[in-house]
């Protein structure tokens, strides 16, 4: 499996990222190795969405870093408490 993760930043910025393996790239950002995040600590796994073909998550992602991506994720994919696109 794939997943495409938003991670809610404690300065309001959310994260866009893909994984095969959630659960180690979360304890990754924690630890301080993701270049994003380390000085945006606490971080929230706000969703994520499985896939079972990597491309179509890689470009899920793309999308979701684009500028209609963006609209789209902050109206349906991110409670909207101090959130504030990257």
């Amino acid at each position: 499996m794939q997943y495409v993760y938003l991670l809610k930043c404690s300065d309001g910025t959310v994260y866009t990222g893909c994984t095969n393996n959630l659960e180690r790239r979360l304890k990754e950002h924690e630890s301080g190795k993701i270049e994003y995040t380390p000085q945006r600590q606490p971080l929230f796994l706000e969703t994520y969405i499985a896939f079972t073909d990597k491309y179509a998550a890689y470009n899920f992602e793309k999308y979701l870093k684009s500028g209609s991506g963006k609209a789209f994720c902050f109206k349906r994919l991110v409670k909207k408490d101090r959130v504030r696109p990257a």
